[in-house]
């Protein structure tokens, strides 16, 4: 079953306002300072045409659209998120363009952009497979969607483990930080109705993205994908 989160706009965004703040630090945490170097990857290997048009998408505080800006700086990139509060604070950090949307109904037109970045943000979309009819849909013919999530380790030992992991340090993390050892939580809630890497490159290949690219962290719990759509 869903997380409530999920399946309720109001508390997904209740939630990431709460954690905003010390959102950059919770992610260089979970992913062992090792998150700035993933998403560098995935825009490196996207190759981005001259003057681009990008869609970062449950943008957070802006991570994809600040890489996008310094390494190809005559892209135009759009920062996307359902939390007003992460917008504010990506726009500080200097993102440019934000819109506070839902990934499921996203305010572009069709064959918008050249290259849609989502870091974390899949599991967190309440009808994910609409999501990714969206994200599809603003796409140009042979770009590219890049996702970078945690997903269920394959193999049942290797889940049960990295599972109990994000708990105990979820728990730690939200009671340090916010007194509430729920906020945190909710990672590994989440994921444990999501997908692993091989079903959500399945799942790609399903919607029109015949050609899927993906790399595996952290034996099989964070995985890259560089998707091109048909």
């Amino acid at each position: 079953m869903l997380p409530a989160e999920r399946r309720n706009p109001r508390l997904m965004r209740d939630m990431f306002h709460t954690v905003a703040p010390r959102y950059d630090f919770i992610t260089r945490a979970f992913s062992y300072g090792m998150d700035r170097h993933w998403k560098r990857v995935g825009v490196d290997w996207a190759a981005l045409p001259y003057r681009a048009k990008v869609l970062d998408l449950a943008s957070g505080t802006g991570d994809f659209s600040l890489l996008v800006a310094k390494h190809r700086p005559n892209a135009k990139t759009v920062a996307v998120d359902l939390t007003e509060r992460m917008l504010h604070l990506a726009g500080a950090r200097g993102v440019r363009q934000c819109v506070c949307a839902a990934a499921e109904q996203l305010p572009f037109p069709d064959h918008f952009f050249d290259c849609v970045f989502v870091g974390y943000g899949l599991r967190n979309f309440g009808n994910l497979h609409a999501a990714l009819k969206e994200i599809e849909r603003v796409t140009r013919p042979g770009g590219l969607l890049v996702s970078l999530d945690f997903f269920l380790p394959g193999q049942p030992v290797l889940r049960a483990l990295y599972l109990s992991y994000l708990y105990a340090q979820g728990a730690f993390w939200g009671t340090f930080l916010h007194g509430r050892p729920s906020v945190y939580i909710y990672i590994p809630r989440s994921l444990r109705c999501f997908l692993s890497i091989e079903e959500f490159s399945a799942l790609l290949r399903a919607i029109g993205y015949p050609h899927v690219r993906a790399r595996s962290f952290i034996l099989g719990g964070i995985g890259l994908h560089w998707a091109a759509k048909e």
